[in-house]
């Protein structure tokens, strides 16, 4: 199918502009709709309950006949996590690597929905024509292996998406990022580069993950106890290094967690991880060795309240308890809003007299390319437009002040927020209105059921408590049968309110007593006035806004 020229050009953001994770990107060329990313974001602290954070995807619900695809980057769960969720929505070819997509069958397995997904593998040489659209690919370096960027063709020039990157001069598996190709693409016209900002506001260069490695060398040469270590599960090239310095230092290594169990499977069965027959050992067997010859992977590097290291700090994990002689590696960084919860955790280390080694220094590196990588990228790329994505404003604020630094001009830079439109006509871009965009929560099995007004009133109820006013009326006469009972949770301590709660009763008693005198009784007046006059009355006793929740029965 030959394009016209004239072809329209729109891209936009579901998710990861504005925020860290839940990165999803759409691009559309004329009828063809290509999604890129489906990945999910962990709660900010006011999201009281919720598991995870998914993008909305009414739009491409709302457009299924025309979504060709979801090409995933690479297997982080910021770009991966969501896919289930949204398969089950709409039900499109997906399109990512070998450890990509390894890691995406076991999400899709767990979820139940495998048999009916169409998974297609890819590499960085795939050129693909999905739908009517060219989409083909390049490689690039990250914290995990089998990353790479996308470039869609049109006939205004290339849309390229960096995927998550950084310039890797000694990457740990010998990949190097393929910057000839990116030149390439380069040449042959970027119409529009949306490209990685989260480390924008850093100068200079990202260490490269092989200084790690030997970081994690010199604390096993060093350690005279067992080894801890904790990282992110997905980080391939991490793993293969603790386990490198285990082999050197004659340790055998036990994994806990199901994430890192999962993953540690999934990258050896795929030839991503080398493991020597005999070094890994079963977690119950870490007692039958002496303390110097023992290693332990495990999670929990973002001091999560279930994961295996906080289990393990609190004397709660069944076989592994933190000892002094331990050295604990922490080999991560704390994702921005985790800060309190990984400072907590290296707190209670500390208490326990464990030696913990932490922090940029020596024993972790970033994913993300820093300022000279991102000026790079925008070099090789030479975009005629230039939209900054995958991190909160700051950071494409950030992104967007190098780009000009290499001679882009401000007007064809796009700061977009969430489900803003850039539209390409004839080579010209404007921003064209918005898509339904936004927050969709998922608490246990519920998949958006918890909104604004859900979150409202948790967090009223964690912030002053809850009231429940029962009363039993008579249908016929009016008189109370029994009650009011006043029910206190989370507001005040009973014992020591009592006579609080004695008036509280009294004043519903003569609000009620008053609405039946005046023939008030729809049970909608009889709450309204309950939870107005006792909310009044509580406020100036207390200066506290409980929820009042007054239950009215008849007989």
């Amino acid at each position: 199918m030959t394009k016209e020229n004239n072809e329209k050009v729109r891209v936009f953001a579901l998710g990861g502009v504005g925020e860290i994770g839940k990165n999803m990107y759409v691009v559309e060329v004329d009828e063809d709709i290509l999604v890129i990313d489906a990945g999910l974001m962990f709660p900010d602290d006011d999201m009281l309950g919720v598991d995870i954070v998914i993008p909305d995807v009414s739009y491409l619900v709302e457009n299924e006949d025309r979504v060709k695809a979801i090409i995933l980057t690479h297997g982080h769960e910021d770009h991966i996590g969501g896919l289930s969720y949204v398969l089950k929505k709409i039900n499109v070819p997906v399109f990512a690597t070998k450890l990509t997509l390894g890691l995406v069958e076991e999400k899709l397995k767990e979820a139940g929905i495998l048999k009916d997904v169409t998974l297609n593998l890819v590499d960085h040489n795939s050129i693909l024509t999905i739908g009517s659209t060219a989409v083909s690919f390049f490689r690039t370096n990250h914290s995990i292996p089998d990353s790479v960027g996308i470039c869609v063709e049109t006939t205004q020039g290339s849309i390229v998406h960096t995927g998550d990157f950084k310039f890797d001069q000694t990457p740990v598996d010998g990949k190097h990022a393929e910057i000839g190709k990116m030149a390439t693409i380069g040449q042959n016209g970027v119409l529009c580069l949306l490209s990685d900002s989260t480390n924008a506001e850093r100068p200079g260069t990202t260490k490269s993950e092989t200084e790690v490695g030997q970081g994690i060398a010199e604390v096993f040469d060093q350690a005279e106890g067992r080894i801890i270590v904790t990282t992110f599960a997905s980080n391939v090239h991490r793993i293969q290094q603790v386990l490198q310095a285990a082999v050197t230092t004659k340790r055998k290594v036990a994994v806990v967690g199901r994430s890192m169990l999962k993953v540690v499977k999934i990258a050896a069965k795929l030839g991503y991880l080398d493991i020597p027959k005999g070094l890994i050992i079963e977690v119950e067997d870490v007692n039958t060795y002496r303390d110097e010859q023992v290693a332990i992977l495990t999670t929990g590097s973002q001091g999560e309240p279930m994961s295996a290291l906080t289990r393990m700090v609190k004397g709660a994990h069944r076989q592994i308890t933190i000892k002094v002689t331990d050295t604990i590696i922490i080999a991560a960084s704390a994702i921005p809003g985790n800060e309190k919860s990984v400072s907590a955790i290296i707190d209670k280390l500390h208490r326990i007299g464990a030696e913990v080694v932490y922090g940029q220094a020596k024993v972790h590196a970033s994913g993300h390319g820093s300022q000279d990588e991102l000026k790079l990228m925008l070099n090789l790329m030479r975009p005629t437009y230039f939209v900054p994505i995958h991190g909160e404003y700051r950071m494409q604020h950030a992104h967007k002040e190098l780009a000009m630094t290499v001679g882009m001009n401000a007007d064809n830079i796009f700061l977009v927020d969430k489900g803003e439109v850039v539209e390409f006509v004839n080579g010209q871009a404007r921003v064209a209105g918005k898509v339904p965009s936004g927050h969709v929560l998922i608490d246990g099995l519920g998949v958006g059921d918890v909104g604004n007004i859900v979150l409202r009133d948790r967090r009223l109820l964690s912030k002053d408590g809850i009231l429940v006013v029962v009363v039993t009326l008579n249908k016929k006469t009016g008189e109370f049968i029994s009650g009011p009972n006043i029910i206190s949770r989370g507001f005040v301590y009973v014992r020591e309110s009592e006579k609080l709660l004695d008036d509280a009763n009294e004043l519903v008693t003569s609000i009620l007593t008053k609405c039946v005198s005046e023939n008030v009784n729809e049970w909608a007046s009889l709450k309204s006035n309950v939870r107005e006059g006792l909310s009044r009355f509580l406020f100036e006793k207390t200066k506290r806004r409980p929820m009042i929740l007054p239950i009215i029965m008849e007989v």
